[in-house]
């Protein structure tokens, strides 16, 4: 008794996923000018997005044109560089007056000259 109540589950199984096996070919069901029409839309289509891959791809390598021109500039690296720093250190050194100026400001108006307490 329990083994065929086992035949029968087995049985139950092999039915139930043998089905997605035997399923239809969409292919099979189709005309030949049917067929032909689906091939052309997929050769349609694949050449379509062929064009967008190479438009993007030309604005790509623009973009790396520009990049290689930009790096072999001689503006590019260690006089980059140099100008920066050089840019920074007047920078620092205005700075550094500016705030000499402040504090002296600053003791001046402590001591009593109050017509440096307006900076």
């Amino acid at each position: 008794m329990q083994r065929f109540g086992f035949l029968c589950a087995a049985a139950l199984a092999a039915a139930t996923l043998s089905g997605p096996v035997h399923a239809d070919d969409p292919y099979e069901k189709l005309t030949p000018e049917e067929l032909a029409r689906d091939k052309a839309t997929i050769r349609r289509l694949n050449r379509e997005q062929l064009d967008y891959v190479r438009k993007r791809d030309a604005q790509y390598a623009k973009g790396w044109r520009a990049y290689d021109d930009a790096r072999r500039s001689p503006d590019y690296g260690e006089s980059r560089y140099a100008r920066q720093m050089r840019d920074y250190e007047a920078d620092r050194r205005d700075y550094e007056r500016a705030m000499a100026d402040w504090r002296e400001d600053v003791a001046a108006c402590r001591a009593g000259y109050y017509s440096r307490c307006r900076r």
